[in-house]
């Protein structure tokens, strides 16, 4: 029988007491790995009691004292990296090098929680004689993340280095898809000498999701998924009191103009297109062709046809996400767009049986309207819109309502400042067609991409994660007195 998981809870195991369990599916092989439990609404009031009583002595450690896990999180994370990938790719279907890949980004958020005695502390100015006005931050005590299939390690970790070093006792609610990855984390952060009961996991589905937007000793939330789900969690969250910063979905759109360079914009926009089989926000989508690009755009498909699923392409995450990405394949030819590329073709022959796969696609020669134009696919597929000027382009792009991601080829200064200046997207890229910003730059979108102030990590997420006090104090002789006194 497949193992059944737990939750953690005081930092101890917990069998969940629910009478509903779940199967985890390798994606590469349709295996059964293992199976999550639905926990239940009383089950996370016990978690969030337990959080509460553990964050009011981590919140009273002094900040460079709870800094010194993230420095020790950090150096076991790169000693099992192997490992931790194994665990990604075999619950997610990633190729091991993104899995790798995934894990070293992770490790730059540690990186960046470390640094927060440097980045965070509070102002101080002598405003008056004798007065004086300083901030001092202080956590917010319990909060919550609630995260996607496609990076199961890496989008937690967006979240808890800052969260955690700033004081608060954070409950993780993984997806039920890839729940294996936060376990995992929860053992590297015991080891790495986090007191116990400052990091929960809790499994569970849309349920949990609720009972995590109500809980009133919950402050904050983070959550990573679909703009659905994304805007019901913020408007019930926000409605309990809550701070949420929401993460949606996306539709990314990228522009090619005649003087980009040919080889390097073919061989960028493929690794967008196929990297993590297209199942990530910031995947290229939609390609809005200008002008006389077609030997670039035949240059894309000749790479593209190069790739196979199961070999440099992992697994889609599951059999239902399949069936959805080959019924937009199947409907392409709806209102005039083509089927140039068809993935299903495009898969290893040694690819493991019972496997999720599917190869690139391409749909060229689609509108604006089309629907593999407008809705997110998330999948190894590019849909192609032609168009006779970048201010066409750019108009189709702004329509979108998501606004998570737009980058475009060129080699013109000019062209890239009219495109930076005139995308409606959070994340813009220029000949870079997944523009991940870095630490300490922030990750966070627009529009339906996101919902609720700031961004997931970087410095606004110092300010999501904490809350500050305001401090004026006055020693002066009472002959030195002025208006403030």
């Amino acid at each position: 029988m497949a193992e059944r998981l737990y939750n953690v809870v005081g930092g101890e195991r917990m069998r969940s007491e629910t009478d509903r369990w779940l199967p985890v599916t390798a994606p590469a092989t349709g295996e059964i790995i293992a199976e999550v439990p639905m926990s239940t609404g009383s089950e996370l009031s016990r978690v969030v009691a337990a959080a509460a009583d553990a964050a009011r002595g981590w919140g009273a450690t002094p900040l460079k004292d709870r800094v010194q896990v993230m420095f020790r999180l950090k150096h076991l994370a790169e000693a099992r990296l192997d490992h931790l990938a194994a665990v990604i790719s075999r619950e997610n279907g990633k190729t091991p090098e993104e899995s790798r890949a995934s894990v070293l980004r992770a490790v730059e958020c540690m990186e960046y929680a470390a640094s927060l005695p440097q980045l965070a502390p509070g102002d101080v100015l002598e405003v008056s004689r004798g007065v004086e006005c300083k901030t001092r931050r202080f956590p917010l005590g319990v909060v919550a993340g609630i995260t996607p299939f496609n990076f199961p390690l890496m989008v937690p970790l967006w979240m808890i280095p800052i969260a955690v070093s700033l004081g608060n006792a954070f409950i993780l609610k993984p997806s039920e898809q890839t729940p294996m990855s936060a376990l995992e984390l929860a053992q590297l952060l015991d080891e790495a000498g986090l007191p116990r009961g400052v990091f929960s996991v809790v499994h569970g589905d849309g349920e949990i999701v609720e009972a995590l937007c109500d809980a009133p000793g919950i402050q904050a939330i983070g959550f990573v998924g679909s703009t659905r789900v994304a805007r019901l969690v913020h408007r019930r969250g926000t409605a309990a009191g809550k701070r949420v910063r929401a993460l949606g979905g996306a539709k990314n759109h990228l522009i090619v103009v005649p003087d980009a360079d040919p080889e390097m914009t073919a061989a960028n926009v493929v690794a967008s297109v196929s990297g993590c089989a297209g199942q990530r926000c910031m995947a290229a989508s939609v390609l809005l062709a200008v002008g006389d690009v077609g030997l670039i755009v035949d240059r894309i498909v000749e790479k593209m046809a190069q790739l196979r699923a199961g070999r440099d392409l992992g697994a889609i995450i599951s059999e239902r996400a399949y069936a959805r990405i080959i019924g937009y394949l199947d409907r392409a030819a709806h209102g005039g767009a083509v089927l140039r590329l068809d993935g299903r073709a495009l898969v290893a022959a040694d690819a493991p049986a019972g496997g999720c796969y599917l190869g690139p696609c391409v749909i060229d020669n689609a509108s604006p309207e089309h629907e593999a134009s407008s809705e997110e696919i998330f999948g190894p597929t590019l849909t192609i819109i032609r168009c006779q000027t970048l201010e066409d382009a750019l108009r189709i792009e702004n329509a979108i309502p998501y606004g998570n991601a737009a980058a475009v080829y060129t080699s013109s200064g000019r062209v890239a400042e009219v495109f930076c200046e005139r995308a409606h997207a959070g994340m813009i890229g220029v000949n870079v067609g997944v523009p991940v910003p870095r630490e300490p730059f922030p990750f966070g979108g627009w529009n339906a991409s996101a919902f609720g102030e700031g961004d997931i990590t970087g410095r606004s997420a110092v300010d999501f994660w904490s809350r500050t006090k305001k401090i004026t104090t006055k020693w002066s002789a009472e002959r030195q007195s002025n208006w403030m006194s």
